[in-house]
This record gives C-alpha cells, sequence and structure tokens, in this order.
C-alpha cells in the first residue's frame, strides 16, 4: 500500500473513557495490567473515531486504518500517526496476547465507513461480534482466563454495544447515516429511517426499540454466567460491575424515548451499579 506519512492520521472526537458505558481499566483490574487495558483503550479508541469521524470520506476511513492494521502487524515501522497501533504490538507482545481482537476491531470499523444499514439481527449480530466482542476476549486472554469464558463475555460485550446503538440511535442517523436497528423489524412495525428524525419515538419505533432491548435481556441472560466462571477476582468484580450497568441501562431504555433525551447513568448511578455488581462477586 501507499503510505501516508502525515502525522495527521488520528481524527480524535474528544471522547474518552469516561464517557464509555462500562469502567475502562478501573481500579478492579489488578495493577499491573492496566497499562496494557489503557494501550488497548486508547487503540481501540483511534479506529473508532477515524470510521465516526463525518469529515472524512468512506476511502480515507479505510486508507487509514490499513495504516493501523499494518502498523499492528508489522508491516510498516515508525511511520508517523500510527503510535498508538506500535503501542498496542508492543503491549501484545509483552503479555503475549493475540493481535486478532485487534484485527477484528479494525475489520468492524472498516465496515462502518461502508455499509450503513442491517437487514436483521444476525446481521447486526455479526458487527457486534468484531465491535464489540473482541473487548472482553482482549481482557480474558490478558488475565489468562479460559477460552471457554469467550461466549457468555460476548454476550454481554454485544449488549453494550446494542445498548450504545439505542442510545446513539437519532445522532448516528442524523450525523453519519448510519442505522443499526435491523431493518426487517423497522419495516415489519412500518418505520423508516426518517423516523429518527422526529421529536420522539414513534409507536411503531418504540416498538423496534422494545425488540431489539428483548434480544438485549436475552443477551444479557447469557452474559450472567461469566463473573462465577473467570479465576480472576478482580475481573469478575469487573464483568459484575458492566452487568449491572447494562442491565440498568436496559431498564432506563425501556422507560425513557432515546430519541427525544440522552438516555444514560448520572455519575452517582454508575457508581452505585458499580458497587452492586461488584458486590455480588462477594456475597
Amino acid at each position: 500500500m501507499t503510505v501516508t506519512t502525515t502525522a495527521t492520521i488520528e481524527t480524535p472526537s474528544g471522547k474518552g473513557a469516561g464517557d464509555e458505558n462500562f469502567p475502562v481499566g478501573s481500579w478492579l483490574l489488578p495493577a499491573r495490567l492496566r497499562p496494557h487495558v489503557a494501550r488497548f483503550y486508547a487503540f481501540a479508541r483511534a479506529i473508532d473515531d477515524i470510521a465516526d469521524d463525518p469529515d472524512l470520506a468512506a476511502q480515507d476511513k479505510i486508507a487509514r486504518l490499513t495504516g493501523f492494521e499494518d502498523a499492528l502487524l508489522g508491516r510498516i515501522k515508525d511511520v508517523p500517526g500510527y503510535e498508538k497501533a506500535y503501542h498496542i504490538r508492543r503491549s501484545l507482545r509483552q503479555t503475549g496476547v493475540t493481535p486478532q481482537h485487534c484485527v477484528d476491531l479494525i475489520s468492524a470499523f472498516k465496515q462502518d465507513a461502508t455499509k450503513l444499514r442491517y437487514t436483521d439481527w444476525d446481521d447486526l449480530m455479526d458487527y457486534c461480534d468484531r465491535s464489540a466482542a473482541p473487548v472482553g476476549r482482549y481482557l480474558l486472554d490478558l488475565h489468562e482466563e479460559s477460552k471457554d469464558g469467550y461466549p457468555a463475555s460476548d454476550a454481554l460485550c454485544n449488549a453494550l454495544q446494542v445498548i450504545n446503538h439505542l442510545q446513539d440511535c437519532k445522532d448516528d442517523g442524523r450525523n453519519l447515516d448510519r442505522v443499526y436497528l435491523p431493518l426487517d423489524w423497522m419495516e415489519a412495525e412500518g418505520v423508516t429511517v426518517a423516523s429518527l428524525n422526529a421529536p420522539g419515538a414513534s409507536p411503531g419505533l418504540r416498538a423496534v426499540l422494545d425488540r431489539c432491548l428483548d434480544a438485549t435481556e436475552r443477551l444479557l441472560a447469557r452474559a450472567r454466567a461469566l463473573p462465577g466462571s473467570l479465576k480472576s477476582r478482580r475481573l469478575a468484580m469487573e464483568s459484575a460491575a458492566i452487568l449491572r450497568i447494562a442491565e440498568r441501562l436496559t431498564v432506563l431504555l425501556r422507560r425513557r424515548d432515546p430519541v427525544a433525551e440522552r438516555v444514560a447513568l448520572t455519575r452517582p448511578g454508575f457508581i452505585l451499579c458499580c458497587l452492586q455488581g461488584a458486590c455480588r462477586t462477594v456475597l
């Protein structure tokens, strides 16, 4: 490929760990692993921001993301702008974690550059398997947990991703023309993409949102096996906290309208969910 040598490869959105629905590298995790989690998150944040930049053309996004993949896999070296890829490459070599989780994230974000609609739930889950599940798999591998934990971890991460899609459904449609709601469910309710531009959710759109939440709750039911299956008490506490956050957000999205307002936890509510989840592992 033709390598871009400019140092302005990234397009920072200004989002950080504090903007996520889940604790990133929190005190719940072992201190020796937190720097590696921070490098993984920084890499994921950088490539996600590129994919979500409304001012970049699709092919420009793909070219930049390909550069991140080349730097991650050692195909290019010391090219300005790809520092976060080099950092996570070194981290992965130190910890012995496969780079496949990072490659999967890149694959999903490349897809974001060109795929704007999802035909059905399975189509959406295929995307989540690459855009969300790799995060949980990375953490399991970093903690030297069994791969038997992948299915429950995937379910938790994919549930969080869908929750995030529902929170951002209006902004994603308006700013990126990207809709993560399954089209077949929208068609069944007589809902069009234009419905997302209304001041609030119509009855049909509300039915689609609730159907997404029904499917999300099924994911969370599978995810509840995760904390108790882990050897690492700290990772079990972290996963239980994330599970509690997802459960609470699902309730809030049932009660409130993400088309009319931003539905999110307050800071005290976030902390309470973390404490409630963590306490589940010691009771």
